[in-house]
């Protein structure tokens, strides 16, 4: 496991790359993946806009940002993703934000369809799901935890409608998107520092 998550990481993009490779696709009538479709790079599309939009007007609240003051270990945070996923697109910007308030928080982001051993370590209920964060020791590369590919809210709005329609469509997508816009990315970071918090207590109990 170590030497397929140093792999990733030698294959990785920081959030600028990836913003800048995706937008480059786009602009060549592509989508990040090995399928290349219309249906993708229309989600592609639709995604470069709600990125630009979320880049500029997400923020960290007061409350985190003293969370992440706080930390007191370096991490690095390995997100599969590609282009063309919804989830992703809501999900990056936040995780970026929380990044770019900490010095212990390196953000690296790795394709779905690039990093196929990597992915298959971490499964859905058996399926590829993305986003999904893989929050490592920085000094040591040691997973500490994963998340993903939904805050739970979300996770749970989706799995309902499914246990009782039997499908995931567009108009459960459309509350997905109506969901991540009222909750302006607060709910994720909650999740994702409860994430650092639990791993920080955790190690202080094996020092103590």
């Amino acid at each position: 496991m170590k030497n397929i998550i140093e792999n990733a990481l030698l294959n990785s993009y920081t959030y600028s790359e990836y913003r800048q490779l995706v937008s480059q696709l786009i602009s060549e009538g592509k989508s990040t993946g090995h399928n290349q479709t219309v249906d993708l790079l229309h989600y592609s599309e639709l995604n470069e806009t709600r990125l630009k939009r979320l880049d500029k007007t997400l923020v960290v609240s007061e409350e985190n940002r003293t969370k992440i003051e706080n930390l007191d270990k370096k991490y690095t945070w390995l997100v599969i993703s590609e282009g063309w996923c919804g989830d992703a697109a809501q999900l990056l910007p936040i995780m970026n934000k929380v990044a770019e308030a900490s010095e212990n928080i390196d953000l690296k982001i790795v394709l779905r369809d690039d990093n196929e051993v990597l992915m298959n370590q971490f499964l859905t209920n058996g399926g590829k799901a993305i986003p999904k964060l893989i929050v490592l020791d920085a000094e040591t590369n040691e997973i500490i935890a994963d998340w993903g590919p939904r805050p739970e809210p979300a996770r749970k709005l989706i799995a309902d409608y499914k246990a009782a329609n039997g499908v995931v469509d567009e108009p459960v997508k459309i509350e997905l998107q109506k969901w991540y816009l009222q909750d302006k990315g607060l709910t994720t970071q909650n999740e994702l520092l409860a994430l650092l918090e639990k791993y920080s207590k955790e190690s202080q109990t094996v020092l103590d």
